[in-house]
């Protein structure tokens, strides 16, 4: 953005060159063609006065006033040529600036394009994030509750004793596998005595 509004800034500082040296351009060639007319108004009077007089210091007098008119013009013409080439240097680097000024702009809208989809696959994570802690919430009440109804059912058995404290999953694990035990023992003693 920075090098956007510098680019801009020179863009301005350009145009408003090439205005100033058109204005030039066109006083020049307001002197140029005033230049002309008095070039043309001493050629009919150099004209009338050969006519009227045959006038050899007058003549000369004023074959020197066009020969200054037309170095005049000649010089003229000069700075009205190099203010032309001014103008078309100018106006090559008014387009160029606006060029720069062009793909700084898409550039600048490429980079909001790739913020913007960032920003809504962030919001979607966070949307997906949301969504798996609430689920995690959910498994891990249900966990809760499960653990709870195994440690119920584990010692509610007859001969276990009710825990006094908080148990671990593997004080549990050892409870339930030593009732499990227990249980394969009676029936290995029941199928001995032939007891269905």
């Amino acid at each position: 953005t920075g090098a956007l509004s510098a680019l801009q800034r020179q863009l301005e500082i350009q145009e408003s060159q090439l205005r100033r040296t058109k204005s030039e351009k066109e006083t020049l060639q307001k002197e140029l063609r005033e230049r002309e007319n008095q070039l043309q108004a001493m050629s009919a009077k150099f004209c009338s006065l050969r006519e009227e007089w045959k006038h050899g210091e007058m003549m000369a007098t004023i074959e020197r006033e066009n020969c200054s008119l037309r170095q005049t013009v000649t010089k003229q013409e000069s700075k009205l040529a190099e203010q032309n080439q001014l103008i078309s240097d100018l106006q090559s680097a008014v387009s160029q600036l606006q060029a720069k000024v062009l793909v700084n702009e898409n550039h600048i809208q490429e980079q909001q394009r790739a913020q913007e989809a960032i920003q809504s696959q962030a919001d979607l994570l966070q949307h997906m994030e949301q969504q798996t802690k609430v689920a995690l919430q959910s498994i891990s009440s249900r966990f809760e509750r499960y653990r709870s109804k195994i440690i119920q059912a584990t010692f509610s058995a007859a001969g276990s004793k009710c825990p006094q404290a908080e148990l671990t999953d593997e004080e549990v694990l050892e409870a339930m596998q030593k009732i499990i035990n227990e249980r394969m023992e009676f029936h290995q003693m029941l199928k001995q005595k032939g007891v269905k």
